[in-house]
């Protein structure tokens, strides 16, 4: 799991030290506001961001896979996380399927980061990781995220429950097997 650059991001797997980050992350209301039952409660302290941590981890080790840390190249800042992530399912009725997703610190909202850490993880899905489908969901309120989602080529399809979210689906495949 080598890291990895764009412009103006930096992508890295998780380390203890990003607990604070996630703790600033988790603990917003802003930034849980379309996660509804699919997010789980705000977090409270610092042992809940490391117990985060080490799931993602544990990710790592089983899938090879999981969320990556999103640092502001130019600052090293913690924005976020963003990534691909093996999800077994069953959600929409899918399973065993790569879901792309990212999550930035309201400071970072608005400037193009969750577009560029979303086409940097579909392009490193298809390029590196030689992945065959990448799937996405968003709540169909947040019209943000979705403009996203549709911006780097993933289709929107049929619209489902989620932990009581109503959610819509999107996937794209591989350019390489077109």
């Amino acid at each position: 799991m080598q890291p990895f650059d764009t412009a103006r991001l930096h992508f890295r797997p998780f380390t203890d030290a990003d607990a604070a980050g996630m703790l600033a992350l988790d603990s917003d209301p802003a930034v849980r506001r379309y996660l509804g039952g699919m997010g789980g409660p705000l977090a409270t302290d610092l042992t809940q961001s490391q117990s985060v941590i080490r799931f993602i981890r544990a990710q790592y080790a089983a899938n090879g896979i999981g969320r990556w840390a999103v640092l502001l190249r130019e600052t090293g800042e913690f924005m976020g996380w963003a990534g691909l992530k093996l999800v077994a399912g069953p959600i929409n009725n899918q399973q065993q399927f790569y879901d792309l997703a990212y999550r930035l610190r309201p400071p970072f909202w608005r400037q193009v980061y969750g577009y560029e850490a979303a086409q940097a993880w579909l392009r490193h899905g298809f390029e590196t990781l030689g992945l065959a489908r990448i799937c996405a969901y968003a709540d169909v309120e947040n019209t943000g995220s979705r403009r996203i989602l549709e911006k780097v080529g993933l289709q929107a399809g049929n619209e489902f429950e989620e932990g009581g979210t109503r959610c819509v689906w999107y996937e794209a495949r591989s350019p390489c097997l077109l």
